[in-house]
């Protein structure tokens, strides 16, 4: 799959959410979504590494399945961002990673 399928794919799911929910995904909705993603993200990475309460510990697998979830709606609200604020991810990637224009 391509970066822009992938990209354009995550877009139309927030719009699905969107309308389901009632909730109006702009830029101060999709900043503040993707700090609380980050937040989840950080949650998960700590109950892997066994710095958490006891009680939260889960297996290894099912931890670094945990992790791979919350990364993922990182990079889907981090999507959402650039398309609300007109930015070409893609490029953006490509000439502060790869390019390094």
């Amino acid at each position: 799959m391509k970066f822009k399928d992938i990209e354009n794919g995550v877009i139309q799911n927030a719009i699905r959410y969107g309308k389901e929910y009632n909730i109006k995904i702009d830029e101060d909705f999709a900043l503040l979504k993707l700090y609380e993603e980050i937040g989840e993200f950080t949650q998960a990475v700590l109950i892997h590494k066994k710095k958490s309460r006891p009680e939260k510990h889960v297996s290894e697998e099912i931890s670094k399945r945990e992790m791979a979830k919350e990364l993922a709606d990182i990079i889907g609200m981090v999507m959402v961002n650039a398309h609300l604020l007109g930015i070409d991810l893609e490029e953006a990637i490509d000439k502060k990673w790869i390019s390094k224009e």
